[in-house]
């Protein structure tokens, strides 16, 4: 079934049958492989985008429920302020490790920093709750995030 979605700020034709999650559309349909599966069942954040501004896992995103919606990946981030703050915090403090779990965590960042300009590390902990990282960089996350604020303060 072919399925008019808009992406990264462009409006694609996909084949795709009901029920098939938005994951899997980005990834083998479109060739977009920034965003990972890591889990199938909303748990672990590594699937996350940004619908109509807001992120969400990719991975229980069914494809018929995104056919008005605006969709933003990993691969766009860059050219959106906040994005282009995190993924610079990120750099500066060599937050990454083995970086699977990267590109959920900095849809999430983002989602905070839109959400609250300003957080505590509470703030942070709390937010990003949701996103596993197996490498256990919870600190520099934590730390790039606060990080993202004081670049987009400045």
């Amino acid at each position: 079934m072919a399925i008019s979605i808009n992406i990264n700020g462009e409006q694609r034709d996909v084949d795709a049958e009901p029920g098939t999650p938005l994951l899997w559309v980005i990834r083998d349909e479109l060739k977009l492989t920034g965003t990972k599966f890591g889990c199938g069942v909303a748990s672990c954040g590594a699937c996350t985008v940004h619908l109509n501004g807001e992120p969400v896992r990719a991975c229980q995103t069914y494809i018929e429920d995104v056919e008005d919606a605006e969709i933003t990946t990993i691969e766009k981030m860059a050219e959106d302020r906040v994005g282009a703050a995190v993924q610079q915090a990120w750099l500066e403090l060599d937050v990454v490790q083995c970086g699977y779990c990267q590109s959920g965590q900095i849809m999430s960042a983002v989602g905070l920093l839109r959400e609250n300009a300003k957080p505590t590390a509470e703030d942070v902990d709390e937010y990003m709750y949701g996103n596993a990282c197996r490498c256990a960089t919870y600190q520099r996350i934590r730390a790039g995030v606060l990080r993202a604020a004081e670049i987009l303060e400045a």
